[in-house]
């Protein structure tokens, strides 16, 4: 881990030497038609990037990440979806270099969590204007992640909703998927141990979550990606209705009951038990399976926000 510059000196480098280097993932819903205007919005904000990057192939992203970094910039922006912020959060981690995020994704809860626009131009106005700030990285296992950790239905989601229709959809695209999905699902058994207490439940979808936004929409007012605490929490229960209700009236309304009066767990750690085991959504990445041990790193992660967001 390299020695970290305060984070004032950190932004007043960024302003004044301009070292950024920009990464594009142009296979992400907007990528493709995004690469070369935010080239050209970063060189007329006054970045002159040490290198850019258009990633056509996904799977070549942690190397084109990684030759990024070798070159040492103050800031690395990374445009594209959720899938690849969480990539570049990997990287950037506990390092001396601030993450940039240009949302080009579907649902860009990590970019909603910060408070970012997500209008392009915007969007690059914050690496001038704003500051660098530091946030909590979560962590599943050993692997780190920034919005959330799902189990359940959403899992199969992640595997079968189709590009075409994410691109025609939006966010919309996930719980028409998971519509289609929900007649064959079969519920599971979860225990959640926070602070020595022990929670069970019955439900077809638990998440846990880092950032304050699930699948484009707010969870809770009171949840932050900056608090130090994990919010787990259910969709609906063991019964396929009861989640279908929910998830439409979350979909179309975006209304979620508040952490002092809903149904969330929260805590910094967490020990996640279920039967049968399953596997897990990690930031849209399945490779782990309970059970896990979630957790957050406080302050684990450099990003550049606008001013007004609340660094703690």
């Amino acid at each position: 881990m390299s020695e970290l510059r305060s984070k004032a000196e950190h932004t007043a480098a960024i302003r004044a030497l301009r070292r950024v280097v920009l990464v594009v993932n142009t296979r992400s819903r907007k990528g493709r038609h995004s690469y070369f205007e935010a080239l050209r919005l970063l060189q007329a904000d006054g970045f002159r990037p040490l290198r850019s990057y258009a990633v056509m192939d996904p799977t070549r992203l942690p190397q084109t990440i990684t030759e990024a970094l070798d070159l040492q910039p103050d800031l690395l922006v990374v445009g594209g979806g959720d899938g690849s912020l969480s990539e570049a959060v990997k990287h950037v981690a506990h390092r001396d270099v601030a993450l940039g995020v240009l949302p080009l994704g579907t649902t860009n809860n990590f970019a909603r969590s910060l408070g970012l626009p997500l209008d392009l131009a915007l969007a690059v106005k914050v690496f001038s204007r704003g500051k660098v700030a530091d946030i909590d990285l979560g962590m599943a296992g050993d692997r780190p992640f920034a919005n959330l950790a799902s189990f359940g239905v959403s899992v199969e989601v992640a595997g079968r909703v189709k590009p075409w229709l994410k691109r025609a959809l939006g966010r919309a695209a996930y719980p028409l998927t998971a519509l289609a999905l929900l007649p064959g699902h079969k519920p599971f058994r979860a225990f959640i141990t926070v602070d020595g207490r022990r929670h069970e439940l019955l439900t077809h979808q638990l998440n846990i979550a880092n950032g304050r936004y699930h699948g484009g929409w707010q969870i809770a007012k009171d949840i932050s990606i900056d608090n130090r605490r994990l919010v787990a929490y259910q969709l609906g229960s063991g019964k396929r209705l009861r989640l279908i209700a929910e998830t439409m009236v979350r979909a179309t309304s975006g209304r979620w009951r508040s952490l002092a009066g809903g149904p969330f767990v929260t805590g910094g750690e967490m020990l996640l038990e279920t039967d049968p085991p399953i596997a897990a959504d990690v930031d849209g990445e399945v490779r782990l399976r309970t059970p896990m041990t979630i957790r957050t790193i406080p302050n684990g992660l450099r990003v550049m926000v606008p001013p007004r967001f609340v660094d703690t």
